[in-house]
């Protein structure tokens, strides 16, 4: 049985907030879309030469989604983005090159959903 679908390739068939994308994923949506990321804090950075901007690092079963937070969206989220074990972030695809970052609008901390992985059925 199949777990999770595969997007079609069409431009605008990528899911739209509040369903979560998969990372791999964020090379279908055009620059500029709006979407929604899921997975595990691997990384957050906040680098003293980049005024106040964080940087996270999320990821999912099919890879990692980098993140962008401006700092009036981390002031209004900061309990999660300090905190969370497992984000959901809503916000724009921005492309440099090859590189994809979703620029943050709205984060919600799911690390409560965690504890529900070890209650899944695998059969």
């Amino acid at each position: 049985m199949q777990l999770r679908q595969t997007m079609p390739a069409l431009p605008m068939s990528w899911p739209r907030p509040p369903h979560c994308m998969l990372a791999e994923q964020l090379v279908l949506p055009p620059d500029g879309s709006r979407v929604t990321l899921a997975g595990l804090v691997t990384c957050r950075q906040r680098p003293g030469t980049a005024k106040g901007v964080i940087f996270v690092t999320l990821e999912d079963e099919t890879g990692t989604g980098n993140v962008v937070i401006w700092k009036k969206v981390f002031e209004k989220y900061r309990r999660a983005v300090i905190a969370g074990r497992c984000l959901r972030v809503t916000g724009r695809v921005q492309r440099d090159g090859d590189v994809v970052h979703v620029v943050a609008e709205r984060i919600e901390d799911i690390s409560h959903l965690l504890d529900r992985i070890i209650e899944a059925n695998p059969t």
